[in-house]
C-alpha cells in the first residue's frame, strides 16, 4: 500500500484547493510522476506545450468514485466532481497541465492495462500520431467491497502470495501502485542526449477469448500472443531471458 495518497501539492499544478478535494487520488499521482518521468528523461515539461505527446495510463478500478456514492448524502455535488472521479481525466489531467496535444486516454483491460498502454504508446510513435508519449499505469485500493467481490470470484490468492507460472498458483494479489515511463523513438533520444533505459522492439495485442470461464486463461491465445510479440519484434524466443 502507499502512503499518504490523500496527500498532493494542488497549487503547483494550477490546481485550487477546493477542486483537489474531489480529484480522485489516481489523478493527483499520475500528475506527479508525470513531471517526474519528464525531469527523469532531461524534457523541462514546460517545453511540451503543444506538442503532440501522447499520454496512455492503465486504470482498471474507481474505488475513489465508490467511496464517493457511498458518501453520495453527505458529499457536495460542485463543478468538480464529475471531473474529479471520471477515469479519462487520469491522462487527460497530464494532457490539459502540460499543454499536450496527442492522443491522451486511460485505459482499462484488467490485469494487462498498464503493459497496453505501453503497447498503444509504441503504436502511436511508431504512425508518427505521437513524437513522444507518456506511459503507465496507476491503482489504488480504497473500497473494501471490491476486495470481497475479487475474493467471491476465488480471483485472490489465500496466502497472500503472487506465484505467477508456477505450479502452485492460486490467485492475484491486489496491491497499489503507480509508475510513468518517457517513450519516444530511439532516433528522437539519441539525437537529443536522452537517457535511454531499454529499447521495446516490438509488442502485440490480443484476447483470450473462449475459454473455460470468463476469468480463466488461455494457453493457446497467450501462446500466439507470444509468437506474435517475437515476430514484430524480429526477436528468437531462446534469447529472451524471463528471469532477470
Amino acid at each position: 500500500f502507499l502512503d499518504d495518497v490523500d496527500l498532493f501539492d494542488p497549487l503547483f499544478f494550477g490546481i485550487s484547493p477546493r477542486e483537489a478535494r474531489v480529484i480522485d487520488p489516481q489523478q493527483r499521482l499520475v500528475l506527479e510522476l508525470a513531471w517526474e518521468a519528464l525531469e527523469d528523461a532531461g524534457i523541462a515539461p514546460g517545453s511540451l506545450a503543444g506538442s503532440d505527446t501522447g499520454v496512455f495510463v492503465g486504470a482498471s478500478w474507481s474505488d475513489y468514485s465508490a467511496l464517493a456514492h457511498q458518501a453520495a448524502p453527505h458529499l457536495e455535488i460542485g463543478p468538480h466532481v464529475a471531473t474529479g472521479m471520471h477515469d479519462s481525466i487520469i491522462a487527460n489531467r497530464v494532457s490539459y497541465a502540460l499543454g499536450l496535444q496527442g492522443p491522451s486516454m486511460a485505459v482499462d483491460t484488467a490485469c494487462s492495462s498498464s503493459l497496453v498502454a505501453v503497447h498503444l504508446a509504441c503504436q502511436s510513435l511508431w504512425s508518427g500520431e505521437s513524437d513522444l508519449a507518456l506511459a503507465g499505469g496507476v491503482t489504488l485500493n480504497l473500497f473494501g467491497p471490491h476486495y470481497l467481490a475479487m475474493n467471491e470470484i476465488g480471483a485472490l490468492s489465500p496466502d497472500g502470495r503472487c506465484k505467477a507460472f508456477d505450479a502452485r498458483a492460486d490467485g492475484m494479489v491486489r496491491g497499489e501502485g503507480a509508475a510513468l515511463v518517457v517513450v519516444t523513438p530511439l532516433r528522437v533520444a539519441l539525437e537529443r542526449g536522452l537517457p535511454v533505459y531499454c529499447l521495446i522492439r516490438g509488442s502485440a495485442v490480443n484476447n483470450d477469448g473462449l475459454s473455460n470461464g470468463l476469468t480463466a486463461p488461455n494457453p493457446s491465445a497467450q501462446e500466439a500472443l507470444l509468437r506474435s510479440a517475437y515476430q514484430r519484434a524480429d526477436l528468437s524466443p531462446w534469447l529472451v531471458d524471463l528471469c532477470g
